[in-house]
């Protein structure tokens, strides 16, 4: 199984606050995941999404802990390939009427899903997640709480 972090998993995991119940569940489930023989991917867009927010804080130890996690995981490189699978994805689901951002949106869902169609070499891959939202219209999703091996 292959289980790619959307930004809000990959947040709670690397959170040092062990205090805050959701951070603290995440990381034993990811740490259960990887033990279970899964593989673990960070799309470069969801460390991003997630390390613009913890520099503009100041969050020296979270900063850390992501860099350490990318070090025991698989890192999905954004590429001109990718980016221009994303674009096709946003404008499929604009054709189709169901859009995921608005417009000036770069929207990030679709580079994630895009990331994540690059591991799909017959194994399983399933985008972990905090908010279903738009995601399982273009990608196998669930909450990170629904994820086991």
């Amino acid at each position: 199984m292959i289980v790619v972090l959307d930004t809000g998993p990959l947040g709670l995991a690397t959170n040092p606050n062990r205090k805050n119940i959701d951070a603290h569940n995440c990381a034993i489930w990811l740490a259960n995941l990887i033990r279970g023989g899964a593989t673990i991917c960070i799309p470069e867009i969801a460390d991003y999404e997630l390390r613009r927010e913890l520099l503009r804080l100041k969050r020296t130890n979270a900063i850390q802990r992501l860099d350490q996690l990318q070090k025991n995981v698989e890192y999905l490189k954004l590429s001109t390939e990718i980016m221009r699978n994303a674009a096709q994805l946003w404008a499929n689901a604009r054709n189709l009427g169901i859009p995921t951002a608005h417009d000036k949106a770069i929207d990030g869902d679709m580079i994630l899903v895009a990331q994540a169609q690059t591991r799909t070499n017959g194994d399983q891959v399933v985008i972990a997640t905090v908010d279903l939202g738009d995601l399982p219209r273009f990608a196998p999703a669930k909450k990170w709480q629904d994820i086991t091996v």
